[in-house]
């Protein structure tokens, strides 16, 4: 068996990826290859947290600008990540991992609230720990929540998880002469303004110096090789 290089690492998801073939919501289909993809990662002993976005269902900005209040928004926005999150937690618990699913905003109902140390100490156990709610607070996304909740748990990496093979100069799946980088800093990100994470997310990583690999999650495997150290996607450092 191949052995981790990463002990702790946390996993960016966009909600998007949870629609799989699907226009909307939520694909069975993919949410248990997803799982089976973690699950590879918890048979190698590294602990992961993960944080989910919302896309698929519900997204605060766009609700924004056609009137509504972008505080109300984004904090609907918030509970579409918990319901995203339960989502997974119900997939990997029905192949047998424990999780826990940990919302920025109380609702002890179906998660427990956000505490770093126990965080931390679910993760020691080797349950997964999903993030939900962002950060719990308007005008942040779940980017910016991601980042954040690297460095409290101490995280090594952050791994995106994206429909393409890591970073290019331009969308690959709308201009096909797009360069791929395989290594880039994070203020040729900025400067660029490629959209790997939001720029509070970026400038997060880099003062706190937590790498970032994007790379294809729905190539089966994948996220197995980061683990193991092959070099699959973009690294930003």
């Amino acid at each position: 068996m191949a052995k981790p290089i990463y002990k702790r690492v946390l996993l960016k998801l966009s909600g998007e990826a949870l629609q799989g073939k699907k226009v909307y919501g939520i694909d069975p289909g993919f949410l248990n290859f997803l799982a089976f993809e973690v699950k590879s990662i918890k048979d190698l002993g590294t602990e992961m947290g993960i944080v989910i976005g919302a896309g698929n269902i519900f997204r605060g900005i766009s609700l924004s600008s056609r009137g509504t209040d972008r505080v109300s928004g984004d904090y609907m926005g918030m509970l579409a990540t918990v319901i995203n999150s339960l989502a997974l937690q119900d997939a990997l618990e029905k192949i047998g991992i424990l999780t826990r699913v940990m919302s920025a905003i109380h609702i002890d109902r179906v998660a427990e609230p956000y505490i770093r140390r126990r965080a931390i100490r679910h993760l020691e156990k080797g349950r997964i720990v999903i993030f939900a709610a962002g950060t719990g607070n308007p005008f942040f996304t779940t980017d910016t929540a991601a980042a954040l909740r690297a460095n409290e748990i101490e995280a090594e990496i952050i791994l995106k998880g994206t429909r393409v093979d890591g970073v290019y100069t331009s969308d690959p799946l709308v201009n096909p002469k797009a360069k791929k980088f395989k290594k880039i800093g994070y203020l040729e990100v900025l400067k660029r303004n490629l959209k790997v994470m939001d720029a509070t997310a970026i400038s997060l990583c880099k003062e706190n110096n937590i790498p970032i690999i994007v790379f294809n999650l729905l190539k089966k495997g994948n996220l197995k090789k980061i683990i193991s150290g092959e070099k699959i996607g973009t690294v930003v450092k």
